[in-house]
């Protein structure tokens, strides 16, 4: 079957500047691709007249399906809509549903039903229109020379919801999609990416070249992505799969593409265990990781944040030596922390923390990025000291992630 090749292009002046992180591409990037679209590039152009044009000739000119966000609001900066007429030498007119739809789109706000409203209904008259549930920017869609060309609003939920509910319906239905493109992904934890790339140097020389391994490190969390377009079966990737997971098992945290927040909920929940957190650099990162998992209360009980060392002695039960004599960033410290909020909260599990982010607080011995982490477990309590590069920002994150992986290790050896 064909590879289908797509192009992305979002559009805003917001995008450029930094204003607004670009998240559209990589959420629609990863629906194409699990419908068997490859995207071939990934464009942001700002709101200019020939900056848009060009774009969308090129893409038009190299891949079978352009993808445009943005830049179709009521307001005179949106000009998508009339730039995209231009292009495929259109015009446009009233279209009676896309106007009854926004009449009962703010039935309850007449006060937004004003001349600039008015321009939502107009659209080019040789596109096909889609239905936007939620938004009052109609989807459009442009066929030229067998090349297909979607316009749709670039407000996140309503892309996301036209993209589920009315593009890719009508991409399978008008497009010989190829439906072989695979991704699997190992999530592995706690091994540096250079040492890990050497454990296993062998196995990925003798992989096949239908078969492309791409390493994707972050915060100590590295992803082993295993990709074939078209080239080769899934029973062929498996087959790969079960060979490397012997070589880095004690590392492998999940063999899905998932957050190690999301295998730890997982775990958690599947044995019926909770978990609970005393954090004093995180100052609520670790807590915030925990609780973004949908279904949490399940097993997350709670956090204290002892910032101050009396909140560590008078909460959490810190003796009061440990601070005068160890500090607060110390083992003995963050030990008697776990081991404080488990008691506290009557969880199975907990995690504590400690340290200096920076960027003032820093000693010779303990300078900044230095971090106590200990875990509070059912077997025993064990605590380590990690240094960490960046900015106070980064280092929160860093020790955060770090207390999540190293406790899914811990939690994996039982």
């Amino acid at each position: 079957m064909q590879t289908i090749f797509a192009e992305i292009i979002t559009i805003g002046d917001e995008l450029l500047i930094g204003q607004v992180v670009n998240t559209n591409a990589s959420w629609m990037a990863q629906v194409l691709n699990h419908a068997g679209i490859t995207v071939l590039q990934v464009t942001t152009v700002r709101d200019d007249r020939k900056a848009i044009m060009d774009a969308v000739a090129v893409a038009m000119s190299r891949v079978d399906i352009v993808l445009t966000t943005g830049g179709l609001g009521p307001t005179k900066d949106d000009i998508t809509k009339t730039v995209l007429c231009d292009y495929f030498q259109t015009r446009l007119v009233e279209d009676m549903s896309v106007r009854a739809h926004v009449h009962a789109l703010y039935k309850n706000r007449p006060e937004v039903l004003n001349s600039l409203t008015a321009t939502q209904w107009l659209v080019p008259s040789h596109a096909t229109v889609l239905p936007n549930r939620v938004g009052s920017a109609p989807i459009m869609v442009f066929n030229q020379d067998k090349r297909v060309l979607v316009s749709m609003p670039g407000v996140p939920h309503e892309m996301q919801i036209a993209m589920t509910e009315q593009v890719m319906p009508y991409l399978q239905e008008h497009c010989a999609l190829a439906a072989d493109i695979i991704h699997r992904t190992i999530v592995v934890y706690g091994i540096p990416e250079s040492t890990l790339a050497l454990r296993i140097e062998q196995w990925e020389k003798n992989l096949p070249k239908s078969i492309h391994l791409a390493y994707l490190p972050k915060q100590g969390v590295v992803r082993l992505r295993l990709s074939s377009y078209s080239e080769a079966t899934e029973q062929e990737v498996e087959q790969q799969i079960s060979t490397l997971l012997p070589l880095i098992d004690d590392h492998v945290i999940a063999t899905d593409d998932l957050t190690p927040q999301a295998v730890l909920g997982q775990w958690l929940t599947q044995r019926k265990q909770t978990i609970a957190t005393a954090e004093s650099c995180t100052g609520g990162r670790l807590a915030a990781l925990l609780n973004e998992q949908s279904g949490s209360s399940a097993y997350y009980m709670g956090s204290v944040i002892a910032y101050a060392n009396s909140v560590k002695r008078q909460v959490l039960g810190v003796s009061p030596d440990t601070l005068a004599t160890d500090g607060a960033v110390s083992e003995a410290c963050v030990r008697q922390m776990a081991e404080g909020v488990r008691a506290l909260l009557h969880t199975d599990y907990a995690v504590a923390t400690s340290g200096i982010a920076g960027p003032t607080g820093g000693t010779t011995d303990k300078p900044v990025g230095t971090v106590w982490l200990a875990w509070a477990t059912p077997e025993g309590t064990f605590a380590e000291c990690r240094h960490f590069s960046g900015d106070r920002a980064q280092i929160t994150d860093n020790a955060a992630m770090a207390a999540v992986g190293k406790l899914l290790l811990l939690i994996k050896k039982t």
